[in-house]
């Protein structure tokens, strides 16, 4: 779990336990992955629950143990699901569209070949294919380097089009980047004015180590956005002021506070503020302290937010 988000998905995500209250029904314990929007709510990425016999009684389904008695299974849910797919559009989309990490995009790379003149079309063809070409020779973990060429003769809607769709990178190739063994690459983490002209070996050699700069890219500026946005509290009034929100609608982020282990408190909170428990960190220290919202004693502190 520590690795696999950071391989599929770039993002920072707290791994943790359910409180009581935010277990899935009937579940005896909850473990969950929670990540932040740029909105900076909350969303519960995914989960997996440890069911015990409760879900085996319910409906009869029993086993025949070693001792050759029957007993009720003991049974687990796990759920991954689309919701993935919105919260990797909304940690790293930006007002220009989707930006897809190169580990799971559709496609790596997009060739615009630019013809000034019909008379140029065949040269300029054969130079983006070779390129094609030689960039599908590739493979990019585990799997090849999905090149697409666009010669839609459409102008600058063409470009418009593959940075909505989010392919991490878009190479224009005209008439003098011919003439000069070059290209014009743009990436989809940098937006779509940096561009910058490359000699074409350089950038075929280079393409798969560019693709890995890309995802790191985009896992630390989620990870800097989230270190932004998680903050310790330790009193009721900062905590208030934190998820109120402010004149553009958005409150504070997350927020690491004591909580005494109360369901009482938990329910308080939430009808105030409309703040839930996102987790109990598995690697929450213990540390003495006083619940953020009745003072009684607290030995760790859980993660605090907002969420859909």
């Amino acid at each position: 779990m520590k690795t696999w988000y950071r391989t599929i998905w770039p993002s920072p995500l707290f791994r943790g336990r359910k409180s009581a209250a935010e277990r899935f029904p009937g579940a005896d314990e909850t473990l969950t992955i929670e990540a932040m929007m740029q909105d900076r709510r909350a969303l519960q990425a995914g989960t997996s629950h440890f069911l015990g016999q409760n879900f085996a009684r319910a409906q009869d389904i029993k086993f025949q143990s070693a001792k050759e008695t029957e007993e009720y299974a003991w049974t687990t849910s796990w759920a991954v699901s689309t919701r993935l797919l919105g919260g990797m559009v909304m940690t790293h989309g930006d007002d220009d569209g989707i930006i897809l990490p190169p580990r799971v995009a559709s496609a790596h790379v997009v060739l615009l070949p630019i013809v000034r003149k019909p008379d140029q079309q065949a040269d300029i063809m054969a130079y983006t294919n070779q390129i094609a070409d030689a960039l599908r020779e590739q493979s990019y973990h585990g799997r090849p380097v999905v090149v697409e060429v666009d010669d839609r003769d459409i102008g600058g809607a063409r470009g418009w089009d593959w940075i909505k769709r989010g392919i991490p990178v878009r190479v224009e190739i005209g008439p003098r980047d011919m003439a000069e063994n070059a290209v014009f690459v743009a990436r989809r983490d940098q937006g779509h004015r940096e561009k910058k002209s490359m000699p074409k070996n350089e950038f075929v050699a280079g393409f798969t180590a560019m693709l890995d700069e890309i995802h790191t890219s985009l896992f630390e500026r989620a990870t800097d956005f989230n270190s932004e946005h998680t903050r310790t509290i330790d009193k009721i009034d900062d905590f208030t002021t934190y998820f109120t929100p402010q004149k553009d609608e958005i409150h504070g982020g997350f927020a690491r506070a004591h909580w005494c282990g109360s369901a009482d408190c938990e329910y308080e909170i939430k009808e105030s503020l409309g703040v839930t428990i996102r987790c109990i960190p598995l690697d929450a220290p213990d540390e003495d302290g006083v619940c953020i919202h009745c003072g009684k004693p607290s030995g760790k502190r859980v993660i605090f937010a907002k969420a859909y």
